[in-house]
């Protein structure tokens, strides 16, 4: 039998009204995302792709359509269920890291299960630790924010979209506050995740990023353009051991 697609859209919309002002945010998206891809979501301001991470990320609910998420129909779902399904099955990733000041990389990574109601991992501690030793950070766990570099605090911001081990990663401009060499660190780092058989999807209006994906799925006025492979799929890894910079 087929997996269960992590993803599936079924004419989604979503409509924002504003007094007599009707916006439509989402035209009748449909979208199929299968486990293990790395996929580019991509287009200009207002295309409509904030507004479906919103949607596929649990925090913003469609006017009409359907929407899966691991085979869950998320849109029956209450306010409190769709936030337990969130927390289990998905991690976040944002451009400015959203890390706590004067909070050690190990209490920031923890901060997940502190609202995980179903109590699936009761050693957070360990798990956090366990985490940041898989983005490469097991002697960084006492330093806080300001003692780490921005390709630090991101791949802790990664460690803790991690923790509950989520079965989709949603990453939100992840390299856009990040010099080249950093960013490349980072997208191996996703990459190496997918391999893991994770799930990524990266919001990027980078092209150079999108490369390393294997999938572009582009936006404009709330419908989708285009979704296409990605000849080529560029490597991050390997151009970081070329340069002598990684592994």
């Amino acid at each position: 039998m087929p997996e269960t697609p992590v993803i599936q859209t079924i004419d989604l919309t979503r409509t924002y009204r504003t007094g007599k002002t009707e916006v439509r945010a989402l035209r009748s998206v449909n979208l199929t995302i299968q486990p293990g891809e790395m996929v580019a979501i991509m287009g200009a301001s207002g295309s409509g792709k904030s507004t479906l991470m919103n949607i596929l990320g649990c925090l913003d609910t469609a006017s009409s359509g359907t929407y899966l998420l691991d085979g869950v129909r998320v849109d029956n779902l209450s306010r409190n269920e769709r936030a337990d399904l969130r927390n289990a099955r998905i991690g976040f990733v944002f451009q400015g890291f959203n890390l706590l000041a004067r909070t050690s990389a190990l209490e920031n990574v923890e901060l997940p299960l502190l609202y995980d109601r179903q109590h699936r991992f009761p050693n957070a501690r360990a798990r956090a630790r366990e985490a940041l030793e898989l983005v490469g950070l097991g002697d960084r766990v006492s330093h806080d924010p300001s003692e780490l570099s921005g390709g630090e605090q991101q791949r802790v911001a990664i460690a803790r979209a991690l923790i509950t081990r989520p079965r989709l990663l949603l990453a939100d401009e992840p390299t856009g506050n990040l010099d080249t060499k950093t960013s490349i660190e980072i997208i191996a780092l996703f990459q190496a995740l997918r391999d893991q058989g994770h799930t990524v999807i990266l919001v990027t209006h980078e092209h150079d990023i999108a490369r390393y994906t294997g999938r572009i799925v582009e936006l404009r006025d709330g419908q989708i353009i285009r979704d296409e492979p990605v000849d080529d799929t560029l490597h991050a890894g390997e151009e970081l051991t070329v340069a002598g910079v990684g592994g």
